[in-house]
């Protein structure tokens, strides 16, 4: 069975820190990419992160570059969010997703709809 597990998750305070991790089982881990998005509530679920198991290529939405990294371990297959600089807009809960992404310089899909496995979420909660 594939399963993604997030963990992680917490409360902080403005300008803390947090890693998530999302422990992948049941596919094989490095032809996928994994997305990282968030739901606050109310608001639609939006990206945030992303990488490609096959070559480690990596982006974030512009919100959080500079302040969230996204890394993988093909060995542990496990992906972490290291998120500094916390804010509290940056409270929501936190989910991982996989997608078909195989070979070098494969495409990264940022639709959640693309995403095939979903992991459940992990609260991550900033206060001010």
């Amino acid at each position: 069975d594939v399963q993604l597990q997030a963990s992680g998750g917490g409360s902080v305070q403005a300008g803390g820190s947090l890693r998530l991790s999302c422990a992948a089982s049941g596919f094989t881990f490095d032809e996928y990419a994994i997305g990282w998005f968030r739901q606050a509530p109310g608001k639609e679920r939006e990206g945030v992160s992303y990488i490609s198991n096959s070559d480690h290529r990596t982006f974030h939405t512009d919100s959080v570059k500079g302040r969230f990294a996204v890394s993988s371990d093909n060995a542990e297959n496990t992906v972490y969010l290291q998120m500094n600089s916390l804010k509290p807009e940056d409270t929501a809960v936190y989910y991982c997703a996989a997608v078909f992404c195989s070979g070098f310089g494969c495409y990264i899909n940022t639709d959640p709809h693309a995403y095939y496995y979903w992991g459940q979420g992990t609260q991550v909660t900033v206060s001010s």
